[in-house]
């Protein structure tokens, strides 16, 4: 009977031809001296049009119990990936790292070991990372952000590098852009987040496949998250909010200029801001309501979930 798996290392790739077969040698000797027991490597390509699961199927036919690959017919997205990945997952532990050679396979046990002090995810930080700008710039942009917004505080949530407990890790459903925000989502659910440095290196092979266009999609996805890790289950308070904003503002706009009209007979009816107080003052009615609308919808789906579970016969 062979070992149980303790170990799942979870690679997303695209287009990484040339560094398939010295990414999995690398991991294999690390776990391999560090006796970190069973493993299995699960590679995802997603839609790689260069010789990538050419080289995967080299990969498996030469080690056909450790290793495993998926196919995108097309490029589908990193959270995609991940979490096709995650739905093939044996191990107790799972990692995730890029399949370019810029993440240092020796790092794993220093993952592990913050792991077993406790937490249930432990993200890489690289500190001293190995990337131009137009990388960097925007990630930094996009960590501090993402920091202040979320509450969760590490240094590098670009990083897919990290270390999680299986039981943690299969309770997300990720989707779009949201493999940036693992921490955040699980951070929501109550799971504990750490994080180490780790070391860097500089591309090699292939090409970035992120820039500044990153930031425009991160920054609608941290909206996304925003709301659902705070407002899921109280949205009149997210839209309230706005909608308590807007009313104000345009009622004291409109409050103003009827002051100017009745005591200084001046003319309102064709000035800008007459008509920006009564948007204003739409716009807030209008979210105020979408809040409500959306609490009933919440109350209704509680109620429904509680009386199904009062209906129920126990043995």
């Amino acid at each position: 009977m062979p070992s149980t798996i303790q170990l799942s290392v979870v690679i997303p790739l695209y287009n990484e031809e040339a560094t398939l077969i010295p990414l999995f040698e690398q991991i294999q000797s690390v776990v391999e001296a560090q006796t970190l027991g069973a493993f299995e490597v699960i590679f995802i390509d997603d839609g790689s049009t260069d010789d990538s699961w050419q080289k995967l199927s080299k990969l498996k036919a030469a080690h056909p119990n450790t290793v495993s690959a998926l196919r995108f017919r097309r490029n589908q997205g990193k959270a995609a990936a991940l979490s096709a990945g995650f739905a093939e997952i044996k191990g107790k532990i799972v990692v995730t790292m890029d399949a370019d050679l810029q993440d240092e396979p020796s790092e794993i046990p220093n993952l592990l070991e913050k792991l077993e002090e406790g937490y249930d995810c432990v993200s890489g930080w690289k500190q001293l990372r190995k990337d131009p700008l137009g990388k960097t710039l925007p990630s930094k942009v996009f960590n501090w952000a993402t920091a202040a917004a979320s509450g969760v505080k590490i240094h590098d949530f670009n990083c897919g590098f990290k270390a999680y407990r299986a039981d943690a890790i299969k309770s997300l459903d990720l989707y779009g852009e949201l493999h940036r925000y693992v921490p955040v989502l699980l951070a929501a659910d109550g799971f504990t987040i750490a994080e180490v440095p780790v070391e860097h290196h500089r591309r090699t092979h292939g090409v970035s496949k992120y820039g500044w266009n990153r930031l425009i999609k991160g920054g609608l996805d941290l909206m996304t998250v925003i709301v659902l890790t705070r407002y899921l289950k109280r949205p009149g308070h997210f839209f309230g909010g706005f909608g308590l904003l807007s009313g104000i503002i345009g009622f004291c706009i409109l409050a103003g200029l009827s002051l100017q009209k009745i005591f200084f007979s001046a003319f309102i009816g064709n000035r800008p801001l007459f008509f920006l107080g009564i948007l204003l003052l739409l716009l807030g009615v209008q979210l105020i309501s979408t809040g409500l609308i959306g609490e009933l919808i919440n109350f209704y789906a509680r109620r429904k979930r509680s009386s199904h579970r009062t209906t129920q016969d126990r043995l």
